[in-house]
């Protein structure tokens, strides 16, 4: 069995849980997310917690167990708390510019990148250098973020392009001259 998902969730105050068939859906003060569970997993709701629990004990449903209660956890702490992820734009002449919800971004090539950001991804600019996604699918929030990321990533020897902000990138030495 699953440590993690024997674990209860509880359910703030504010949210709702309904569970109908194969399909959670979950609707609090920031939005409504909606996902479909794995066959051999069942959810149960109760006056303020949720329990997940396999209906056999075969390998595939109890390795299932903790991925679905950890997903329904993110869900409702999605339509409560909310989710981010911050990026830092490294380098001479690197910038970002949000207009609308079209992030435009100047990463060193001889055109700029224009990213439409998906439905409920909403993006903050500061600075030109720092680009903060929000929205309530931690999914979502943690793709779009890569996306981003993968335009230009973080290069070895000075350290430019996109970077997330609590990632460290290992600094190579240059060439050395001959002496």
């Amino acid at each position: 069995m699953s440590r993690i998902g024997k674990k209860p969730i509880d359910i703030p105050s504010g949210v709702k849980v309904a569970v109908s068939g194969e399909t959670v859906n979950v609707q609090g003060p920031n939005g409504k997310l909606s996902r479909s569970i794995a066959a051999g997993v069942t959810v149960a709701v109760e006056a303020d917690k949720i329990t997940v629990k396999s209906q056999d004990e075969k390998n595939t449903d109890t390795s299932m167990l903790g991925l679905t209660r950890t997903l329904i956890a993110n869900m409702v702490e999605g339509v409560t708390k909310g989710f981010q992820k911050v990026l830092q734009i490294n380098g001479v002449g690197y910038r970002a510019e949000l207009k609308g919800s079209v992030l435009n971004l100047a990463l060193g090539y001889s055109h700029p990148i224009e990213y439409a950001l998906p439905a409920g991804i909403t993006a903050e600019v500061e600075k030109q250098t720092k680009v903060t996604v929000k929205g309530i699918d931690k999914e979502l929030v943690g793709a779009t973020a890569a996306k981003i990321r993968s335009f230009r990533e973080p290069e070895p020897y000075k350290g430019k392009g996109v970077m997330y902000a609590d990632e460290r990138v290992l600094r190579k030495a240059g060439k050395t001259g001959k002496k």
